[in-house]
């Protein structure tokens, strides 16, 4: 936003956070809440020598990847004892054999065969008491092509893509005794080749991310994803609380505080395959005549707030349009994560929400609060404004109730809903025969655009 003045608001009686109605009994659980536990945290600037924004005079200014000494831990609570090269090669080769066999008897075999096979593989590997139940659920476990797992650096589980307890606690040993054999050696392993399988790590101290994967993704594209991973879960407690939970209590379960978060994870793994705009780097643009989105912007810029840093305007994982203070820069890891907190929860759609959210690209160390609305359902347009004061939700209720009311008193309401019904162009548009298809990236912004694929072409010769 280019202004911070603000008229006083006046609360209206029949308009109440989500946040005030769902946390007023103890026991309840904030539903819109991406992380229930997280009522509690260090606001924006809290404890900081530094200010509280990072002033930058460009977008360019926000790419380029701050190396951060990573601090070394004296010997974490219930380390995992380091064993020789030999048996942990041994042990990963076991664990590729186990992955590829499973996967080759599932094409193979006929449905009961494989069945069959998988109840006595899943109970070679694993003494489940859940009986021939838990050995298919670890069955099918092992078909996937690319798990992702978060461990504490003391080998605690954070998280699994697939919810495999069993098979999690039998290779969660392995990986950490090869991350912490290696640095013994002060090395420090990026990625295991074995068979048909990459193993990457990534180390965010207190955090090892690993993929286990067969994928034809190089292992900077998963390193990226893992990367992503662990800025979701600084998002959703913040890098500070992260750090001070494991100087304080190495051996702690992350996984109490991050409980019913894992499908905000899940989901940004899922849009990780699919969306190439998290492999750009960059945040895919809703295409729209100039006059159109300049007329939303002029809208949103209007409605002010001195404690509002940005408001967003988003379809469909698609930005329509961003509005900042001077010299307050959005990077699209933070948008990518803010528009997957969006689109995992149901929740939002139902009501105005106000929910806290760190920004790990932004400022790591504490929360902002963001307002969420839906303006439109069909079709889609949500509204994030974010704000640095976590008492200011009736401020941006009435900055939504302004935008809409300009939106609406200056005609664009309608042109707006109208193009939105279509995310994409096509490639006739484009006026070149020969175009199949294209990504554009603008580097200066960190705005993607690109066409549709032309289904009726072939399936067989749309590209990966």
């Amino acid at each position: 936003m280019a202004s911070d003045v603000h008229e006083n608001v006046e609360r209206h009686p029949g308009l109440t956070p989500l946040s005030s109605t769902l946390c007023a009994d103890p026991d309840n659980q904030r539903s819109e809440s991406p992380a229930p536990a997280l009522t509690q945290g260090n606001e924006p600037g809290a404890a900081q020598d530094e200010a509280m924004f990072v002033h930058a005079q460009s977008y360019e200014d926000l790419t380029g990847e701050v190396e951060v000494p990573l601090p070394q831990s004296p010997g974490p609570e219930g380390n995992v004892e380091i064993s020789s090269m030999e048996q942990i090669s041994e042990d990963f080769s076991k664990l590729s054999t186990q992955l590829s066999v499973s996967s080759v008897q599932s094409i193979e075999q006929n449905p009961e065969e494989d069945t069959e096979m998988g109840h006595e593989d899943a109970a070679s590997s694993s003494s489940s008491p859940e009986g021939d139940g838990g050995s298919r659920v670890l069955d099918d476990w092992y078909q996937h092509q690319k798990h992702v797992f978060v461990l504490s650096e003391a080998g605690k589980p954070v998280y699994s893509r697939y919810r495999s307890e069993e098979a999690l606690s039998s290779t969660a040993g392995v990986m950490m005794a090869l991350v912490s054999f290696l640095e013994s050696e002060k090395n420090a392993i990026r990625s295991i080749h074995a068979e048909a399988y990459k193993v990457v790590f990534v180390r965010r101290s207190p955090l090892v991310l690993v993929s286990v994967s067969h994928t034809q993704q190089s292992e900077q594209e998963i390193s990226q994803q893992l990367l992503y991973v662990y800025y979701q879960i600084v998002s959703l407690v913040t890098g500070a609380q992260l750090h001070h939970l494991f100087q304080q209590r190495p051996s702690y379960d992350l996984r109490q505080l991050l409980s019913g978060s894992e499908r905000i994870t899940d989901k940004l793994l899922d849009s990780m395959d699919v969306d190439p705009s998290f492999l750009l780097g960059a945040v895919c643009c809703h295409p729209m005549i100039a006059n159109l989105r300049d007329a939303t912007t002029y809208c949103l810029q209007q409605a002010k707030a001195k404690s509002l840093v940005f408001s967003i305007l988003m379809s469909n994982n698609h930005l329509v349009t961003l509005v900042r203070k001077k010299d307050q820069y959005l990077h699209p890891i933070d948008l990518h994560l803010l528009f997957n907190l969006v689109t995992s929860s149901s929740s939002f759609r139902e009501g105005e929400a106000w929910t806290p959210v760190c920004l790990p690209k932004f400022n790591p160390s504490g929360f902002f609060h963001a307002h969420i609305s839906y303006l439109s359902h069909k079709p889609e347009l949500c509204l994030l404004m974010v704000s640095t004061d976590r008492e200011d939700f009736f401020t941006a209720s009435d900055c939504k109730r302004k935008i809409v009311e300009r939106l609406e008193k200056k005609g664009t309401w309608t042109s707006l809903k109208e193009a939105l019904r279509n995310p994409f162009y096509d490639v006739t548009q484009i006026g070149i025969p020969e175009l199949r298809h294209f990504l554009y990236k603008s580097k200066s912004s960190g705005l993607l655009t690109r066409l549709v694929m032309d289904a009726t072409r072939g399936s067989n010769e749309v590209c990966e």
